[in-house]
């Protein structure tokens, strides 16, 4: 159950955010400002590449890892393959993963390794067999972990990753908001340098720019009616998410709040992207889990029984619907099936900006519903 009255006290959510995921979130644009600090003072910003790689392969453990392998590939587009490199197994030191190089990888490829930790010993065997290989190694880390050395080892370039003093005791999680900034911004600066991505310094600012203004858009002291991160957690209780995308650049955000969902609230969520997500989640709106699935539903006790979970539709848009668009199709199937919908579209701006816009928003509702329902 979703405590809403909690959503606009904020001592109460500021007591129940042992995690500090609030902080966290109102230092994203900070965070993004230091990281493009750190890239500057490790010399990318001075690099002068001979060219594209051939091929850009990212290993990192959890959800980070993830997401930024997904945010490089989809803005690096057609002109770069980006691949994550998935755990393959378990690495010599006990319960640590293990990862692998693809028996093509060479000279020619580039390996960028991001964690929010550093001491996972499978990244340092990691960066040690690319070594052997002849690939460029960059890592993103904490300073003075056990990466820093296999990296130098390999004779690669370290960035330390920009983390906040209460992180220094304990690692972040993956998904915990501004961890994402902190591994990403370092890697946008460096793949704007080999042409693949348009990430200048002033672009980076930019990002920064918006993510301050979301945070006074959605931070705690903002009541809920003007808030749409707190808005959308308090629409989200109870319910499935299902989440679809419209925009080539926007399906990452969805699949980092489906993420976020699950490792800050504990809260199961779909994300597809639109037009394939109508007929991807057309039967699951249709079934069981349809607003309308339960005629009793209507008759039941709203204190003492508990509540039956339906579906709801978050769309995420990277520009205004018009027209005949995928957008308004999939409003036209939810309605159809009495499914409620949210919307979020951001301000104007470049692809970085919008991104983070509604990386941020959906940031801040994730860690509302994780705090309002106990999580």
């Amino acid at each position: 159950m979703l405590d809403e009255s909690l959503l606009d006290t904020p001592e109460a959510l500021s007591e129940a955010d042992r995690r500090g995921l609030l902080r966290g979130a109102a230092e994203a644009g900070a965070r993004v400002r230091t990281a493009a600090r750190h890239a500057a003072e490790a010399g990318i910003t001075e690099l002068k590449p001979d060219g594209r790689p051939r091929a850009i392969l990212i290993a990192g453990p959890g959800a980070a890892a993830s997401c930024v392998a997904d945010l490089l590939g989809t803005l690096a587009g057609a002109g770069c393959p980006v691949i994550r490199l998935t755990p393959t197994g378990v690495a010599p030191a006990a319960g640590a993963l293990r990862w692998e190089l693809p028996g093509w990888a060479g000279p020619v490829d580039l390996l960028l390794v991001t964690t929010p930790d550093g001491s996972e010993p499978g990244l340092s065997l990691l960066v040690e067999q690319a070594y052997r290989r002849g690939s460029t190694v960059v890592a993103v880390a904490p300073a003075d972990s056990p990466l820093t050395e296999a990296v130098d080892g390999a004779h690669g370039l370290f960035v330390s990753m920009a983390t906040a003093p209460y992180e220094h005791d304990e690692p972040a999680a993956a998904s915990a908001p501004g961890v994402l900034w902190a591994l990403l911004t370092p890697l946008l600066a460096l793949l704007d340098r080999t042409g693949l991505i348009a990430a200048p310094p002033e672009a980076l600012q930019k990002v920064a720019d918006r993510l301050d203004e979301i945070a006074e858009r959605c931070g705690p002291a903002i009541a809920t009616y003007s808030n749409p991160a707190k808005t959308l957690a308090a629409e989200l209780a109870d319910t499935l998410p299902v989440i679809w995308t419209e925009g080539p650049a926007v399906g990452p955000a969805g699949r980092r709040f489906a993420a976020a969902l699950a490792e800050l609230a504990g809260r199961p969520a779909l994300a597809a992207e639109l037009p394939e997500a109508l007929a991807a989640h057309s039967v699951l709106l249709s079934g069981a889990l349809a607003a309308g699935a339960n005629p009793d539903d209507f008759f039941r006790d709203r204190v003492e029984d508990a509540p039956v979970m339906h579906a709801r539709v978050v769309l995420l848009r990277d520009r205004p619907a018009t027209g005949l668009s995928a957008a308004h199709a999939a409003r036209e199937l939810a309605l159809s099936h009495d499914t409620a919908i949210s919307e979020l579209e951001p301000e104007d701006g470049g692809d970085l900006e919008t991104l983070a816009e509604l990386i941020a928003i959906t940031d801040f509702a994730a860690v509302y519903l994780a705090l309002a329902s106990g999580a």
